[in-house]
């Protein structure tokens, strides 16, 4: 399509805007992830001595570098405006997301919602394809205790085998509270041909907006992380549905579903240069305490199932009137528009850059004294 004159300096800002927000990215990368490290590796007699406050230090900086990100979005015009059930109040328990996953963005939408529910960010682990090994990001998911997660058939029975092993290994000695699990195993575009084949085959509905999900790591990681009595079944009781609850191992399952206008998600590559006009994507939350949810492998897959099923219905509502459905009881749903602080922002992105500055001097001073 050719440009116009009238587009000309329009289209030229957008180009000037994207390679200045991508310069300071490269930045931000570089001075906020190496200063984590340092940060970490000179904390190692700390972790040593007091292995739970090491962790709290770690969280507390992790969820600064993820603000971080959400501010990329944010200074973009990109916010989040959630639906539903109030997740704020069980941020203290732990807990398991169910996300649909539709591109790259979803996970910065995440990011960006979370910020503002206290500790969960600090305390929370990712289960995320391999891939992201391999980016910047990479080393301080592999520090944080992330699990990066091959896909495939060839290697599925290997890597539940190696989630299980790392949820025992890393969940509860690292004081984490909440995991993020995208069940559908892939982006929605890559998945929908391949899921509505199967369904088909299996006489299961029929799904468009998202696609028939995979049990397997939600099955580890419940039969992980689920408190049981003597009884095998998973403690709780009525006082579970209260959101005060205090009773130990996982107590709620949060089904998430994420919602771009019109059908077109945002991806790591807008979010980071900006160059698409600011849009919000709306999250809506379900929360069922832990003790509605089936832990057999049949019962758990058709609960699953009927959790993605319910997804479609909102999406398909969501599309066609700009907004999700009400809850059962209510006339009229409510939205709460999700905000970050632009004085808190510019505190970690100072404090980034001020660490930053502090290691630089540092090498630069050994560096002169060894050589």
């Amino acid at each position: 399509m050719a440009v116009t004159l009238e587009e000309a300096p329009w289209l030229g800002w957008i180009l000037v805007k994207a390679l200045m927000r991508f310069a300071f990215m490269v930045a931000n990368n570089l001075v906020a992830i190496s200063s984590y490290v340092c940060y970490v590796i000179v904390l190692q007699p700390l972790r040593m001595l007091d292995s739970k406050r090491f962790w709290y230090i770690e969280g507390i900086m992790y969820k600064w570098l993820l603000g971080m990100v959400a501010s990329w979005g944010w200074s973009a015009g990109y916010t989040v405006m959630e639906w539903g059930e109030d997740i704020k109040a069980i941020s203290k328990d732990e807990a398991v997301m169910l996300v649909n996953h539709q591109a790259t963005g979803d996970v910065c939408t995440l990011m960006m919602c979370l910020q503002d529910k206290g500790l969960v960010v600090a305390q929370m682990m990712w289960l995320m394809d391999h891939i992201f090994k391999y980016t910047n990001f990479g080393i301080v998911s592999l520090i944080h205790g992330d699990f990066f997660i091959r896909q495939g058939k060839s290697h599925r029975d290997q890597q539940l085998l190696l989630l299980k092993r790392h949820l025992e290994n890393n969940y509860r000695s690292r004081g984490r509270k909440w995991v993020v699990l995208f069940p559908e195993g892939g982006f929605l575009r890559k998945r929908r041909e391949t899921s509505q084949a199967f369904a088909k085959k299996n006489n299961l509905p029929f799904l468009t907006h998202v696609t028939l999900p995979r049990i397997g790591a939600t099955k580890i990681i419940l039969s992980a992380l689920v408190a049981r009595q003597e009884n095998g079944s998973p403690a709780g009781g009525d006082a579970a549905k209260e959101f005060d609850s205090k009773s130990e191992g996982l107590q709620w399952i949060i089904d998430t579903t994420i919602a771009y206008p019109k059908a077109e998600p945002i991806d790591i590559q807008t979010w980071i240069l900006g160059y698409r006009k600011p849009a919000v994507t709306h999250v809506h939350y379900r929360i069922f305490p832990i003790k509605d949810v089936p832990l057999e492998t049949d019962d758990l897959s058709d609960w699953l199932y009927q959790r993605f099923i319910e997804k479609e219905d909102l999406l398909s509502h969501f599309y066609e009137t700009g907004a999700f459905p009400p809850a059962k009881g209510q006339k009229e749903a409510i939205s709460r528009e999700m905000t970050l602080s632009n004085m808190w922002i510019f505190l970690i992105q100072s404090f980034a850059f001020l660490s930053g500055y502090m290691w630089y001097n540092i090498f630069q001073y050994f560096y002169h004294c060894l050589f």
